[in-house]
């Protein structure tokens, strides 16, 4: 059957959050005089991202909601017992810094581009609308989705089947006539996969060696690869960098 539309994540996929993140948690912590405790700002952005990981597998899991893991990392960050409102206040100057720093990948204009005029195109996230919609439309490509749909409104999140099924839902399609492009080899990749749908992994930086890279999966290292590998102007295109 054939593939009809694109459900996109956005982290890491059109946005490039590891980036922004780390650029905005650098200018942050600078700010808030918050380095001395560090050998280097590198040691606390990992830190930093090491408790964002563990809090967003919590949120995943349904043991906290959205807002809570938030100010559940801004505590454990600081290690420090805070008010809501103290917390909430930290992570928005922290947000401050990490919005001047916002930019999609270099492939994701192009790819969309070529893929407009023969593909549908949605959203699925596993944060939440109020985050990623106006990022979107920050970013400038809000308006090149039907349906942005994330797991904090949906109450179901990646891998869960029924997160998927809800954007082809949204599409009026059936499963087998979507593909799904994401990040996270087991969220997104897998997670698509047992779904039903036609799954691409893109693994830009090449993080899993052949041997340790999960079996089954369609992986790509720049969009440029999908046009052609979904039957659009192969202009666009580019042949597989994996083999």
């Amino acid at each position: 059957m054939s593939i009809l539309a694109v459900v996109w994540d956005v982290d890491d996929t059109l946005f490039d959050y590891s980036g922004a993140d780390r650029a905005g948690m650098r200018l942050h912590l600078t700010a808030e005089g918050l380095l001395d405790g560090y050998e280097s700002v590198e040691q606390a952005i990992v830190r930093w991202r090491r408790i964002t990981d563990v809090q967003w597998a919590r949120f995943s899991a349904g043991e906290v909601d959205f807002q809570g893991q938030r100010r559940d990392r801004v505590r454990a960050f600081l290690d420090a017992e805070l008010s809501d409102a103290e917390a909430d206040a930290w992570f928005q100057r922290y947000v401050a810094h990490y919005e001047t720093v916002w930019a999609l990948f270099p492939d994701v204009l192009p790819a969309l581009d070529a893929l407009a005029g023969s593909h549908r195109h949605a959203v699925l996230s596993n944060s939440s609308i109020h985050v990623q919609d106006r990022k979107l439309r920050s970013l400038g490509v809000h308006d090149r989705f039907e349906a942005i749909l994330c797991a904090a409104e949906l109450g179901v999140s990646k891998p869960e089947a029924g997160a998927f099924h809800a954007a082809c839902a949204a599409l009026e399609l059936a499963p087998e006539q979507v593909a799904y492009v994401g990040d996270h080899p087991e969220i997104d990749g897998r997670g698509a996969a047992e779904a039903g749908l036609r799954s691409f992994w893109i693994d830009r930086d090449g993080v899993y060696a052949a041997a340790d890279a999960p079996v089954g999966l369609h992986r790509i290292a720049t969009l440029a690869e999908l046009p052609a590998l979904l039957g659009a102007d192969t202009r666009f295109g580019a042949p597989s960098t994996f083999g």
